[in-house]
């Protein structure tokens, strides 16, 4: 702020300082006063109302400028209170407490949010645990009166079961880093478990698996590999070619990393779309056109992916295929049992 916008907010403070001075004057000239006492008041008065302004200006702008300056440095806006010091003058000091006052009432309003928030992660929790049980029990029905209708119940419960646990890891994925255990994994093992699960859909489908020199050790959550493998052959089954599909898993041992590669030969995405496709929400032309996508479980992948120090890409050329990268870090910095 420039002393000439501080001094001209004051004008009215100068309005009434001038008709002060003119009264003066007047009331000096009633009594004959020496000439030098009218050039003194008319000159002395404003002067020192024009040093006191730009004091408290001065005064008023390095307080300001230390705030405006600490504010940019920092990252939670709101700590700006904790890097002021000690009040200076009245409207400093009152300043100081107006923003203590606003951020007691930020930091309530965000636990009673957090804890309303907590509450519904609790109940979904709870909820898709509970549906884990009536789904199991289907299965096992179905396994035990296996027949055309039964399989095709039986593929539809898979998905119902795969929604559930997208709907798990959504509510899980804010706190990733709080719930997840880094172990020397066999990547073979995690492949074939996503395979495994996917089994009878992707007989159904008629869709080929090849599986091929991925015999090695990597560092990572078990858990959430599992997830996120089987997102990524849940799409690849979803956009296949409708004859002679294919899905193919194979490793390369990288300087840095162990990068396993899922490519199939599905109908592939757009190459405008192939840039948006980790992004939340996003469909894509496939995705709008019957195959029902929700646009969350790239956006998953690539988030728990950021969450476990994991690497994610995807290329893919439409009416050829689509290829998903995972790259492992080959050292465990993370640490055993963290």
């Amino acid at each position: 702020m420039k002393f000439t916008t501080y001094l001209w907010e004051r004008w009215k403070t100068i309005l009434l300082l001038a008709f002060a001075v003119m009264t003066t004057e007047i009331f000096l000239l009633t009594y004959q006063v020496n000439g030098f006492v009218h050039i003194y008041v008319a000159l002395a008065v404003p002067a020192a109302f024009l040093l006191g302004v730009f004091l408290e200006y001065h005064a008023k702008k390095v307080f300001y400028d230390d705030v405006q300056g600490k504010l940019e440095q920092l990252e939670e806006k709101y700590l700006i209170v904790e890097m002021l010091g000690a009040a200076a003058f009245t409207e400093e000091r009152q300043l100081m407490e107006i923003l203590a006052e606003t951020g007691k009432s930020m930091a309530e309003q965000v636990n009673a949010h957090k804890h309303i928030q907590q509450e519904y992660k609790d109940y979904i929790e709870l909820w898709i645990h509970e549906i884990k049980l009536p789904i199991a029990t289907a299965k096992m029905i179905i396994e035990n009166n296996r027949n055309a209708v039964s399989e095709s119940i039986g593929e539809e419960l898979n998905r119902i079961e795969d929604y559930t646990e997208q709907a798990l890891y959504y509510a899980r994925s804010s706190y990733a880093n709080k719930d997840y255990r880094i172990t020397k994994c066999h990547l073979p093992d995690m492949v074939n478990e996503a395979v495994k699960r996917n089994k009878q859909t992707l007989i159904n489908q008629h869709i080929r698996i090849v599986i091929e020199n991925v015999d090695a050790f990597v560092y990572a959550d078990a858990k959430w590999c599992h997830f996120i493998l089987n997102q990524i052959l849940a799409n690849s089954i979803k956009y296949r070619k409708e004859t002679d599909s294919e899905i193919c898993f194979f490793a390369e041992q990288g300087k840095e990393s162990v990068v396993l590669h899922i490519r199939d030969n599905g109908i592939g995405i757009k190459a405008s779309e192939v840039p948006k496709v980790f992004e939340k929400g996003f469909t894509g032309t496939n995705g709008r056109i019957g195959k029902k996508s929700t646009g969350i479980g790239l956006y998953l992948c690539k988030k728990l992916c950021d969450k476990l120090g994991l690497g994610i890409e995807l290329d893919s050329e439409e009416n050829v295929g689509t290829e998903v990268r995972l790259l492992f870090p080959k050292n465990s910095y993370f640490g055993e049992g963290h």
